[in-house]
């Protein structure tokens, strides 16, 4: 396909099932507007069910609402247990829903607010929902992700949840960081199965509500420089969408905006940092996480696929 990828290449969805969190507003919205146009059957995983159905309403085909609040896990597992009672298959689930730049503050669970939202509750849904996913050939679990992921990048185990210090672009970083991970990691999981793949992917610079916790100095400039630096939502989430459609994509493959910087433009495939692409962290997150969501996946193979150390590439 050419540079010019739109919601025009997304193939029929008709019979897809499709699960997208953070769906009522923003990325998530665009991204599940789209694939209900294109005939998925789509969930709107959303923490407000009265803004999902609000949302549900603007949108046309078979749309439908679950409450899912990521900050706690007590709602994640109700929404994932809602879901399988309602489904018997999801083709694709986007894990699309996130916060930024938050004052520092916990979920719940006693989570740093960005590194649990983001990366942990995700975690804990895809792996309560994954054997619903594991029998569906061509099923995908996307992941979205940010170039802020590159934030004084690293996980810090030994201060996951910022107890000792706390900077909030950091933490976004790690959380986003956390997301390319998991993704890559999933992908070494999933691709002795041969059914469902893992990819993600990035919106650049999108005109969205997850600014808004952004310190004023940076979102004063923001909001001035807007029409320069960002993209309408709509054109954010056709990185996700592609990740999600295109029958060219292959697991482990981040997409993101095609322009100058990845802030811009129609969606490509992309690299992130080398610090995502190391296995032994990789893994090392994936043990942490299922010991603090207590969330375990279902059994792969024992062998493992020889995942690239870098961005798998088509033809």
């Amino acid at each position: 396909m050419g540079e010019k990828w739109t919601t025009a290449n997304i193939p029929d969805q008709h019979g897809r099932v499709a699960v997208v969190t953070g769906a009522n507003t923003g990325l998530g919205y665009e991204t599940a507007k789209a694939l209900a146009e294109r005939g998925a059957s789509v969930v709107l995983a959303v923490r407000d069910a009265g803004k999902g159905e609000q949302a549900a309403a603007r949108m046309t085909g078979d749309v439908t609402v679950q409450a899912l609040d990521l900050t706690s896990l007590d709602s994640v597992r109700t929404a994932a247990a809602a879901l399988r009672s309602r489904l018997d298959r999801i083709d694709l689930l986007v894990n699309n829903a996130g916060v930024m730049y938050t004052p520092k503050q916990t979920t719940r669970d006693g989570f740093e607010m960005q590194f649990g939202t983001n990366h942990l509750g995700h975690f804990a849904l895809t792996g309560l929902l994954l054997d619903l996913m594991l029998p569906v050939p061509g099923s995908r679990v996307v992941t979205v992700s940010s170039t802020g992921h590159r934030i004084r990048a690293a996980i810090h185990f030994d201060d996951l949840q910022w107890e000792a210090s706390y900077g909030r672009a950091a933490a976004y970083g790690q959380s986003k960081l956390a997301n390319l991970m998991f993704t890559y990691e999933l992908q070494r999981r999933l691709a002795p199965h041969g059914t469902t793949v893992a990819t993600a992917a990035h919106p650049g610079m999108s005109s969205t509500e997850l600014t808004r916790n952004a310190p004023a100095a940076l979102r004063l400039p923001l909001t001035w420089f807007a029409p320069l630096f960002t993209q309408t939502p709509a054109m954010g989430a056709l990185p996700t969408l592609r990740a999600a459609t295109d029958p060219a994509a292959l697991g482990g493959q981040y997409y993101g905006p095609g322009g100058r910087n990845e802030i811009k433009g129609h969606p490509r495939l992309v690299t992130s940092s080398a610090e995502s692409y190391e296995v032994a962290v990789q893994q090392r997150l994936w043990a942490v996480s299922e010991e603090l969501t207590g969330v375990t996946f279902p059994s792969a193979p024992s062998e493992r696929s020889p995942l690239p150390h870098g961005p798998a590439v088509t033809a």
